[in-house]
C-alpha cells in the first residue's frame, strides 16, 4: 500500500468518524469549542447533528410549513444549544440539542404559522396534541381516544376540543377561493363581502358641505337649512323669517357663492399641497 492510499485511507476514516461520532468525539469538539474558540470544532458538532434537524423537522412539519424550513430552525437552534451547553450539568448534550430544538419548533409554530392568534396555552395545548397523536399512534397501533389524549397530557377532553378548534384556524382561507351560494353559482368571497354603497359618497360630500356651511353668518346657514335641508319654499322660509321672498332670493345667491368660492380655494390649496 503506498503512502497515498494509506492518506486516503485515513482521510476517509476521519470523514466517516465525523459523520457519525460517538459521544466521546462530541465532548471533545465540545470542550475545544469551549476552551479555544475552535469553530471549525463547532461546526463539526452542527453537522453530526443534521440528521436529528431533519428528524425533527419532518416530526413538527404541519401542513403549509416546509420541512426544510423547519430543519433549519432546528438546526439554528443545535448552534445555540452549543453556546449554552455546561457539561456541569450532568446532561448529555445530545439531550440537551434535542430538548432546545423541539422547544424552538413548538415557539416556531406558536408564533409564525397561526393566521389568527388564540391565547398561547391553546396554541401550545393544540402543538402538544399533535404530538402526543404520533406518540399514542405507534404505542396503541391505533388513533388514541378524546379521553387517551386528555389522560396523556394530564388535561379535560373540554381543553382537548378547545385546542383542537384553535387549530383550525391556523391558516386563514385565501379571499380568491370559491365558495358555493344558495343557487349552487361559486363566487369568491371578496365578491360576496365587497359591495358598492354610495352612501359612503354622500357621507364625504355631507361632511364637506357641513364644514364649508360653518363659516357662513349665522342668519345665511339658517336660511339655507331650512331651504335646503327641510325642503321648505321661498315663499315658506320668507313668510317664517317675516322677510321679502326677494330679499330671500338674494341672501341665498350670495352665500351659495360664498361657498363656491371657499370650495375653489380649497381646491386650490389641496392641488398646492399634494
Amino acid at each position: 500500500m503506498t503512502s497515498t492510499d494509506v492518506s486516503d485511507a485515513q482521510d476517509g476514516e476521519r470523514r466517516t468518524r465525523q459523520l457519525n461520532p460517538d459521544a466521546a468525539t462530541i465532548d471533545a469538539w465540545l470542550q475545544a469549542y469551549r476552551q479555544h474558540g475552535d469553530r471549525t470544532a463547532r461546526n463539526n458538532v452542527v453537522e453530526a447533528f443534521i440528521p436529528l434537524a431533519g428528524y425533527l423537522g419532518r416530526r413538527y412539519q404541519r401542513p403549509g410549513v416546509p420541512a426544510e424550513d423547519l430543519r433549519q430552525v432546528a438546526l439554528v437552534a443545535i448552534l445555540r444549544a452549543i453556546d449554552r451547553f455546561d457539561p456541569e450539568q450532568g446532561t448529555r448534550f445530545s439531550t440537551f440539542a434535542s430538548a432546545t430544538a423541539e422547544g424552538e419548533l413548538k415557539r416556531f409554530h406558536r408564533d409564525r404559522t397561526w393566521a389568527v392568534r388564540p391565547p398561547r396555552a391553546k396554541q401550545e395545548l393544540y402543538l402538544a396534541i399533535r404530538s402526543a397523536e404520533d406518540e399514542l399512534l405507534q404505542r396503541l397501533a391505533r388513533s388514541p381516544t378524546l379521553d387517551e389524549l386528555a389522560e396523556h397530557l394530564d388535561t379535560t377532553g373540554d381543553d382537548i376540543i378547545e385546542a383542537l378548534e384553535a387549530g383550525s384556524v391556523h391558516r386563514a382561507s385565501s379571499l380568491e377561493k370559491l365558495r358555493d351560494s344558495d343557487g349552487g353559482n361559486q363566487r369568491p368571497p371578496r365578491e360576496v363581502a365587497a359591495f358598492d354603497d354610495p352612501g359612503f359618497d354622500d357621507c364625504d360630500r355631507r361632511m364637506l358641505v357641513q364644514g364649508l356651511v360653518a363659516g357662513l353668518p349665522v342668519r345665511d346657514q339658517q336660511i339655507l337649512k331650512l331651504r335646503f335641508v327641510d325642503n321648505l319654499s321661498q315663499e315658506a322660509v320668507a313668510a317664517r323669517l317675516g322677510i321679502s321672498q326677494s330679499y330671500l332670493s338674494r341672501v341665498v345667491r350670495q352665500a351659495l357663492t360664498r361657498l363656491r368660492e371657499r370650495l375653489e380655494r380649497e381646491a386650490e390649496q389641496e392641488l398646492a399641497y399634494p
